[in-house]
């Protein structure tokens, strides 16, 4: 809906980001979907993100199923520039879902967390797991 724009940076392989989608969705919206490791990040939109969501780059970086012990990423010493340095080369390396709506930007890990962000919300969602939601 465009009078309450949401953006979800989303990884379709994600279940995680997928549930997030769909909940978006079940709750009456049509989201503006940026799947972000094909077209990439921009500098200062991942900066720009990470402060809105009140995060650091560090708290966004995603471990699991990433590059990110290979290239060192994980010491306690690496600096912002080189997360983000790494983050701009290899996208994965950004958690997800993050959701982008008037009432802020949030990483949405659990995907319920997205209902904080939304105006509307369904009344019940069942996850692709089965778990039901109750917002």
């Amino acid at each position: 809906m465009t009078d309450f724009p949401v953006t979800i940076f989303h990884n379709p392989a994600c279940g995680t980001s997928r549930n997030t989608l769909a909940m978006i969705r079940a709750a009456g919206y049509a989201p503006a979907v940026v799947e972000y490791l094909q077209v990439g990040w921009t500098r200062d939109q991942l900066s720009d993100l990470a402060a809105a969501a009140g995060m650091t780059l560090r708290q966004l970086l995603r471990e699991k199923a990433t590059p990110a012990d290979e290239l060192g990423l994980l010491a306690d010493d690496v600096d912002d520039d080189r997360l983000l340095d790494a983050m701009l080369a290899h996208p994965i390396l950004v958690n997800r879902p993050i959701v982008a709506t008037p009432r802020g930007v949030k990483l949405c890990r659990p995907s319920e967390a997205v209902f904080d962000l939304l105006e509307r919300k369904p009344r019940t969602f069942t996850k692709e797991d089965g778990e039901v939601v109750r917002p």
